[in-house]
């Protein structure tokens, strides 16, 4: 999906709430302090790798290097490049002021649980991209699930969500960061459609 069929997209879902949440989604990914504390992880059988591409060409496009994204994989081979090498003992030396987006649209793994919950343990801010999955959705300060019932695609969210991470966005008000506040007390909200 080129950025003419995402904006097209956001149109289309333009009262749907969709836009405002990936858009939250955006500034929250931005949040992270330093390069490479971006770290995306997928399941086993799918890595997101197509979102993990636009998250760094949106970094590049708006001098965001915080936005640079460390593709997090479960089995890199010995002889990948460095971008491809990273595995999950990356997550293990998660600290605060880092962001670890968990990209899942089928149920996330208990292995991974684990690493999440760690992460979040040591002040890892935790985002979840998923498909329903409460366990995960538990473990996240914010998450955002995709179900059937979603006017949009996994994919679609995928591409919404970077294309929203790259925008310049306002600087929260009092207002906004007191509903952050109260969500991360809380807990996440989790849409369900």
């Amino acid at each position: 999906m080129d950025s003419r069929s995402a904006e097209i997209l956001r149109e289309i879902l333009g009262s749907s709430g969709w836009v405002e949440r990936t858009r939250e989604f955006g500034l929250a990914l931005r949040a992270t302090r330093s390069p490479g504390g971006l770290m995306v992880v997928g399941t086993p059988h799918e890595e997101p790798w197509h979102l993990t591409a636009h998250l760094g060409d949106e970094a590049r496009l708006a001098g965001l290097p915080q936005l640079a994204p460390t593709l997090v994989r479960w089995a890199p081979a010995p002889d990948a490049p460095a971008h491809l090498s990273v595995g999950l003992d990356r997550i293990e030396r998660a600290r605060r002021g880092e962001t670890l987006f968990v990209v899942a649209e089928e149920q996330a793994p208990a292995p991974l649980l684990e690493r999440v919950s760690d992460a979040r343990r040591v002040g890892a801010t935790i985002l979840a991209l998923d498909g329903g999955d409460p366990e995960l959705e538990g473990l996240a300060h914010d998450a955002l699930a995709v179900t059937e019932r979603a006017p949009l695609s996994f994919d679609g969210a995928q591409h919404l969500i970077s294309l929203a991470a790259g925008e310049a966005g306002r600087r929260p008000g009092l207002r906004d960061r007191l509903a952050r506040l109260l969500d991360k007390v809380s807990g996440p909200r989790v849409p369900s459609y």
